[in-house]
């Protein structure tokens, strides 16, 4: 499985966190969440998969959670795996992270999740600024969209 981001440290022990995310797009337009921590990130709408759940059910949670939107899921487009800590939690986590090509549906309200807010983006624009190498990698291949060297 392709590995994004830095590589597994001998020194750490990784909790792991598989996660389901989608690449919600209407036309050109993506559906993006922004995560206010102290800085602004922008990232693909999922996330965890809680014990009980399939990937599908993960994401449509998460995303409804983060964004307000609900979904429709039109295919898995693959996978890919990263090794990073995650402050919010408090562990360094191997999260093996689904992509889903999906549609926004309905929108039904703002946000649950706390630091949270919906934002719609053109995929170009996604592509440059997805905070996660691996989101914006599948983003440029579904929308044939370039990837910035050094990115």
């Amino acid at each position: 499985m392709k590995r994004f981001g830095e590589p597994r440290r001998n020194d750490v022990k990784y909790k792991l966190r598989p996660g389901a995310y989608g690449i919600i797009a209407l036309g050109r337009e993506l559906l993006l969440t922004c995560q206010s921590l102290e800085q602004d990130e922008i990232q693909l709408p999922g996330g965890g998969i809680d014990p009980g759940e399939s990937p599908l059910q993960a994401l449509h949670r998460e995303t409804f959670e983060e964004t307000g939107y609900h979904i429709a899921t039109l295919r898995r487009l693959g996978a890919f795996q990263r090794f990073t800590y995650m402050p919010e939690y408090g562990f360094w986590a191997h999260k093996v992270c689904h992509i889903y090509l999906c549609r926004p549906t309905l929108k039904i309200g703002e946000p649950l999740e706390k630091n949270h807010s919906a934002v719609w983006m053109d995929a170009e624009d996604a592509v440059a600024a997805l905070d996660n190498r691996g989101d914006a990698t599948f983003v440029a291949e579904v929308f044939s969209v370039p990837v910035l060297q050094g990115y």
